[in-house]
């Protein structure tokens, strides 16, 4: 299943990209879905059995642009 972090700051989402690479997540960068109401925000796109590691590296940098996750549900997106 497919996980989105979802972030307000290129910047910050990228860092998390590289961070999390470095913890053995492969994750990618995403547009972020307008079910997410941030409007062209960019995303961390990762499999969602990678989920605790993404959980504790998002703790441990408190990104101050990180705005939570979202699941996958069909074609859209949900929040969580």
């Amino acid at each position: 299943m497919t996980m989105l972090a979802v972030f307000r700051s290129r910047a910050q989402a990228l860092d998390a990209i590289s961070r999390l690479g470095g913890a053995g997540v492969p994750a990618q960068a995403v547009s972020t879905p307008k079910e997410a109401g941030y409007g062209c925000g960019l995303s961390v796109r990762y499999d969602a059995r990678f989920q605790a590691r993404v959980a504790v590296l998002m703790r441990q940098r408190a990104y101050s642009s990180f705005a939570g996750y979202l699941r996958s549900c069909g074609a859209s997106f949900v929040r969580v």
